[in-house]
C-alpha cells in the first residue's frame, strides 16, 4: 500500500507494497487526550507514494481517497477513554476498583474499541450505540493482559510503560480485578446499550462470549501454554493466534456491525476482514518482539525468545513474516471493496495502522 502522511491527512494509493515501493518509518508523538493517557496510537508508519502503482481494483478505489486518520484516532480514543472512565468509577470496595481502573485506564492503542465503532458506522449505525460494546471489548482485552502478566502465565512486570497490575496490587487482587472486568463487560453491554433491539444485543453478547471462551481466546491461550518448548508448525501456530489474538479483534468488529444494524452478509464480510487483521496483528507483534526494545514497545521485549515460544519470525524469518503480513493486510482490505469507500476509510486506516505500527 502506498501511503503519504502529513500532520493532518492520510492519503491512500494501492494498499499492497510492490517491489518498487520503499518503506520509511517515523514516529510522531501526540499529546495524551485525557488523564487516562493515550500516547501509543501515534506511532504511525509513513510510506511514500511511488510511480508505477499496480492497476488493480483496490488501487483504483483508494488512489484518491483522503482520510484524516490522526483526528479519527484522537477523537475516538478520547471518547473511549471518557466512556471507560465513567463505566468503571472508583467506589467501594476501593481496592478492587482501583486495580480495575489502574490497568483499564493505563493507556494503550484502543484498537479494539475503534474497530467496533468503525464497523458500526460502516453499516450505517450511530457510533453511540456501539460504545458500550466497544468499552466491553477493551475491558476484556485488559483482563487478558492482566492475567497474561501473572507469574503463572507470562510472568511479566512491565505493561504499557508501567508496572503490571499484580506488581502493584498483588496477584490475588489482580486475578479478581480481571475477573470483575470480564463479568462487568457483559453487564455493561446488556444495561448501557441504547437504540438497539434486544435481539441484536443478545446476539452480540453471545458472539462476545464465544470469541473469548474455550473455543476462542481461552483455547488459544491453553494451546499456546501447552506448546512452549515443543516443535510447532505453521498450522499449529495459526490456530493459536487465530484464537488467542484474532478472536477478540474479530468479536470487536462483528459486535460493531451487529449494533449498527448490519445485514448478515455485511457482518460475514466484516468477520473475514477482522480475522485477517487479527492474525496480522499477531504477526506484527512477533516481528516487533524481536526488532524493538522494551522502551519502544512499552512492555518487555524478547520474552517469546526467552520462553522458547514458536513465532512467525522463528519459523519464517523476519522478511518472510513481513511478506505474510502484507498478504494478510491485502486480504483484509479486499473484504471492504463492496462497502462505501468513504465509510470504509477508518477500517482501511486501522488495518494499515496494525500492519505498520511500531509498538
Amino acid at each position: 500500500m502506498s501511503l503519504l502522511l502529513n500532520t493532518t491527512t492520510l492519503f491512500y494509493g494501492a494498499p499492497i507494497r510492490t517491489r518498487s515501493t520503499t518503506l520509511h518509518c517515523e514516529t510522531r508523538m501526540f499529546r495524551p487526550v485525557s488523564s487516562s493517557s493515550f500516547s501509543s496510537v501515534s506511532a504511525i508508519l509513513a510510506k511514500e507514494q511511488q510511480s508505477n502503482l499496480p492497476e488493480n481494483k483496490i488501487g483504483e478505489t483508494h488512489l484518491k481517497l483522503a482520510f484524516d486518520f490522526k483526528s479519527f484516532m484522537l477523537e475516538k480514543a478520547n471518547s473511549v477513554n471518557q466512556a471507560l472512565d465513567s463505566a468503571v468509577p472508583l467506589k467501594h470496595p476501593e481496592k478492587i476498583h482501583e486495580s480495575m481502573r489502574y490497568s483499564l485506564l493505563a493507556g494503550g492503542k484502543r484498537v479494539r474499541p475503534m474497530l467496533c465503532i468503525a464497523a458500526c458506522e460502516l453499516v450505517g449505525g450511530d457510533p453511540l450505540t456501539a460504545m458500550p460494546a466497544a468499552c466491553a471489548v477493551e475491558m476484556i482485552h485488559t483482563m487478558s493482559l492482566m492475567h497474561d502478566d501473572l507469574p503463572c502465565m507470562d510472568n511479566d512486570d512491565f505493561r504499557r510503560g508501567k508496572p503490571t497490575n499484580h506488581i502493584v496490587y498483588g496477584e490475588d487482587v489482580a486475578v479478581l480485578a480481571g475477573d470483575a472486568l470480564l463479568s462487568f463487560s457483559f453487564e455493561h453491554i446488556a444495561t448501557a446499550t441504547e437504540g438497539v433491539s434486544s435481539d441484536r444485543i443478545l446476539r452480540a453478547i453471545g458472539e462476545l462470549a464465544k470469541c473469548i471462551g474455550s473455543e476462542g481466546l481461552v483455547a488459544g491461550q491453553v494451546v499456546d501454554i501447552c506448546s512452549e518448548g515443543a516443535d510447532v508448525g505453521l498450522d499449529h501456530l495459526e490456530f493459536i493466534h487465530l484464537h488467542k489474538t484474532a478472536a477478540l479483534l474479530e468479536g470487536s468488529v462483528v459486535l460493531g456491525a451487529i449494533m449498527g444494524g448490519g445485514s448478515d452478509e455485511e457482518i460475514e464480510k466484516l468477520r473475514k476482514f477482522a480475522r485477517s487483521i487479527g492474525l496480522l496483528f499477531q504477526v506484527v507483534d512477533d516481528i516487533l518482539d524481536v526488532t524493538k526494545s522494551s522502551e519502544e514497545l512499552g512492555k518487555t521485549a524478547g520474552k517469546d525468545l526467552v520462553a522458547d515460544k514458536t513465532t512467525y519470525p522463528k519459523l519464517l524469518g523476519i522478511e518472510k513474516s513481513r511478506e505474510f503480513a502484507e498478504k494478510l493486510n491485502k486480504e483484509a482490505q479486499e473484504q471492504l471493496l463492496e462497502f462505501d469507500q468513504l465509510k470504509a476509510a477508518p477500517l482501511i486506516a486501522l488495518a494499515n495502522y496494525i500492519a505498520y505500527r511500531e509498538n
